[in-house]
């Protein structure tokens, strides 16, 4: 297998995620700031233009880190990163899907039509007049999940999980970005302290170390 890595808060997540799974990947490093994802010869490879992908063996190839994610589980399921059994796989997803629909894609959006609109103006459909409701959005998405939280120190509660990874990277972008949370919400604000001390956080922050080029068959 081959990881197309880059340096964006998608790739950081599959980073942390394989971190926390204890595995290594051989990986090709994606210029996504000088544009390699929207150009061939990574288009032949995913059309969607979008980091991570992932190589098979068999040459096929993945995209969308939430799915390399659930393949990566699949053929390593210790530690469980999504569950051990069909009800902890399912309250994952859950949390997963609260961050990546009510979150994830506000912050995200906000800082393709704000900070990072000169980047993305000529590469998607941008919308700066949404950018400062977008951001409200996310705010108001954030404490909305504070509020969902129980008292464990996780989204599953005594369970670490793969939902955790993706609410903490993207929070981590969001106060990069001009995005910062409140972090006086009662659970959200320590919750994201013990994130941040967790060794992945730190060593998930550049991407993997290239190995073939991302034009390479092999």
């Amino acid at each position: 297998m081959l990881l197309y890595d880059a340096d964006s808060p998608a790739p950081r997540c599959l980073r942390m995620f394989l971190i926390e799974k204890g595995l290594q990947l051989p990986a090709a490093h994606v210029d996504v700031f000088a544009g390699e994802n929207r150009a061939p010869p990574f288009l032949t490879l995913n059309p969607a233009g979008q980091t991570p992908a992932l190589r098979l063996d068999d040459g096929r190839v993945l995209a969308e880190a939430v799915a390399i994610a659930e393949y990566i589980e699949e053929l390593h399921p210790w530690p469980a990163l999504i569950g051990r059994n069909p009800a902890e796989r399912a309250e994952t997803r859950q949390w997963w899907r609260r961050v990546e629909l009510n979150i994830t894609e506000f912050i995200h959006n906000a800082y393709h039509y704000a900070e990072g609109l000169a980047r993305f103006r000529n590469r998607i459909p941008v919308a700066p007049e949404a950018a400062a409701g977008l951001k409200r959005v996310a705010q108001d998405r954030i404490a909305w999940l504070d509020g969902l939280m129980a008292d464990g120190p996780w989204l599953c509660g005594e369970r670490f999980s793969a939902a955790d990874i993706w609410l903490y990277v993207w929070l981590d972008f969001g106060n990069a970005v001009q995005q910062p949370f409140d972090t006086t919400l009662p659970r959200i604000g320590p919750w994201f302290r013990r994130m941040a001390a967790r060794p992945s956080a730190t060593i998930s922050r550049p991407p993997l170390i290239a190995s073939p080029s991302p034009a390479s068959p092999g």
